[in-house]
């Protein structure tokens, strides 16, 4: 099955599904990647604060997939949002990964209540991983539409991508508008909240219909919003259910219902961005 492509605002292209690997322990990453990249999967979602870098740098070297076929993303921890940290910090996630090029770098939260609300100075730095050459791509996740405004109106340079926490229990429209008004495209962290979705009578309803399970309904209607998505999963199985999303389609009906769950910030299951300051020890 062949993943589709979505172009980003410097015209390269992202494959939309992808494998996350939040809280996957370091011991277990390079098998897991392993075994994604031979279900089929060319697109990781790591960061420094996963702190598996070097694990998922360890399956791509081992693995037989040429480099110009996978797209790999980290982001910036928290602790080195300060320019010169923010550089040093992108100089040791290349060493980890053992690539001379990432496809995609972001600012891993806003951080507004830390280094005295200045992000811009961080984003400005990441400028410079584009023009050395050294990334792709850059972009923020978790950047709220404040946020968003600010950097492209004091750098006028804007995101390819803003990666946020969004699911049917919290469709995060606000933030979704704000990248698409500025032509950055949304990728979804928690695709399937955390599994809660998974116990919802209307997608399960809904899976039933298709003949689907309701993790491949819910992913496929991140996927017919036009979002980019990258669940999460240490089980060989689950990963080819969740590749398995695009032989078939939801009706308008069936993503209107979907849609319709939105809880608004009840339906959050990670830290708000505005008021997130955490800075790993």
């Amino acid at each position: 099955m062949t993943v589709p492509t979505l172009t980003l605002n410097n015209r390269t292209e992202i494959p939309q599904l992808g494998l996350g690997v939040f809280q996957v322990p370091p011991a277990q990453t390079a098998d897991v990647v392993t075994q994604a990249l031979q279900v089929g999967y060319r697109h990781i979602d790591t960061a420094q604060m996963y702190q598996n870098e070097q694990e998922v740098g360890e399956a791509l070297r081992a693995a037989d997939v040429p480099r110009e076929e996978l797209w790999i993303t980290s982001k910036l921890n928290n602790g080195f949002h300060r320019p010169d940290d923010a550089r040093r910090a992108f100089d040791e996630s290349l060493a980890r990964l053992g690539l001379e090029q990432l496809d995609l770098f972001l600012i891993h939260w806003p951080l507004p209540t830390r280094y005295d609300g200045d992000y811009v100075s961080t984003w400005r730095t990441m400028v410079e991983f584009v023009e050395d050459g050294r990334t792709r791509s850059i972009g923020v996740s978790n950047f709220q539409p404040e946020h968003l405004d600010r950097i492209v109106a004091e750098t006028g340079v804007v995101p390819a991508v803003n990666q946020i926490e969004a699911h049917p229990y919290l469709t995060n429209e606000a933030a979704r508008e704000a990248s698409h008004r500025h032509g950055t495209l949304v990728e979804a962290w928690s695709p399937l909240a955390q599994g809660a979705v998974l116990d919802d009578d209307v997608i399960g309803k809904i899976a039933a219909a298709h003949g689907r399970t309701p993790s491949q309904v819910t992913l496929r209607w991140h996927v017919e919003r036009g979002d980019i998505v990258f669940p999460k999963t240490t089980h060989r199985e689950r990963m080819e259910e969740n590749f398995a999303v695009f032989d078939f389609e939801l009706s308008p009906d069936d993503v209107a219902a979907i849609s319709a769950l939105d809880r608004g910030e009840a339906g959050r299951q990670g830290p708000n961005p505005d008021t997130f300051d955490y800075i790993p020890r």
